[in-house]
């Protein structure tokens, strides 16, 4: 299958799924493009999600990406880049691709990011994710869904879009997954966040290194996997029910508004919904930012 915006080939196995002893492996498979996650990869994933949802020996799902990196977020540069097309729609969304001006963005995204996203962290099974390597914008949105994260020693993350003048990621979960004064600080810098402190502020779990990832996520999905399915369930209800009492899904919808509020103060300004940023540029904003 040919897009018929540029010659590119659709890649094929760019989600792959394996089921074994009680844990369902999900993997992001396109290392060429650091796991950048076009809408074809987000369907799959959601796909792939539900397939084990509705596996029954399947008693924890773990989340990972092959090659150097988990995710370099969403796709905003592959010759894979399919944002202008329709989907299966797994929500009550309708669909985008043929809509006008902002509609066609906050459509797509509140049924792709923040619907699917959601979707993902009801799951009523644990979910691991196991990262390596870049872990950045929409990568942290994949990573925060899951239950619990193991990263790799040389792992990092951070959300850089607030250089095109966004107000971060479609699922904004930053003062969650950080305390809030750090979430402005991770936000306000677009810095790379390191395992170790990532650690210390409790985004992650458990350090890992390369060499020892799968075995050790292997070993904490296999403890996990011994615990009542129902208990388990119920236990991940009653946290995330917390999470929502303390306004979790309120600021989402406040964030998720303020974020296409740029998207169309970017076009308007610019002609670029972007802000001018496409994955070269986003590349190189971030590589100065590091020297």
């Amino acid at each position: 299958m040919t897009d018929a915006n540029t010659d590119y080939v659709e890649e094929s196995d760019i989600v792959t799924y394996e089921a074994a002893d009680g844990i369902a492996w999900i993997a992001m498979n396109r290392p060429k493009y650091n796991n950048a996650q076009n809408g074809r990869m987000t369907y799959e994933l959601d796909a792939a999600f539900m397939r084990a949802v509705a596996d029954d020996d399947v008693k924890v799902i773990v989340l990972k990406g092959e090659g150097k990196h988990f995710s370099a977020g969403h796709d905003i540069g592959t010759p894979g880049r399919d944002v202008h097309l329709s989907q299966e729609r797994v929500t009550s969304w309708y669909d985008h691709a043929n809509k006008p001006g902002g509609e066609y963005l906050y459509v797509r995204e509140a049924e792709a990011y923040l619907g699917m996203c959601r979707r993902w962290r009801d799951i009523p099974k644990p979910t691991i994710a196991a990262v390596q390597g870049a872990c950045i914008a929409g990568g942290l949105m994949l990573a925060w869904v899951c239950d619990l994260i193991v990263a790799t020693d040389d792992a990092y993350f951070s959300d850089p879009v607030v250089r095109m003048g966004i107000p971060g990621v479609e699922y904004f979960a930053h003062p969650y997954e950080l305390n809030p004064r750090i979430a402005k600080e991770f936000l306000f810098t677009g810095n790379k966040m390191g395992a170790e402190r990532a650690y210390q502020m409790g985004m992650v779990n458990q350090i890992s290194s390369r060499e020892t990832l799968t075995d050790d996520v292997t070993a904490l999905a296999t403890k996990i996997a011994g615990m009542p399915r129902l208990g388990l369930a119920l236990t991940k209800q009653a946290i995330n029910n917390v999470e929502e009492l303390q306004g979790k899904r309120q600021g989402m919808e406040a964030a998720f508004a303020w974020h296409h509020f740029a998207h169309a103060h970017n076009d308007v300004v610019s002609g670029d919904k972007l802000g001018g940023f496409d994955a070269k540029a986003m590349a190189k904003a971030n590589k100065s930012e590091d020297s």
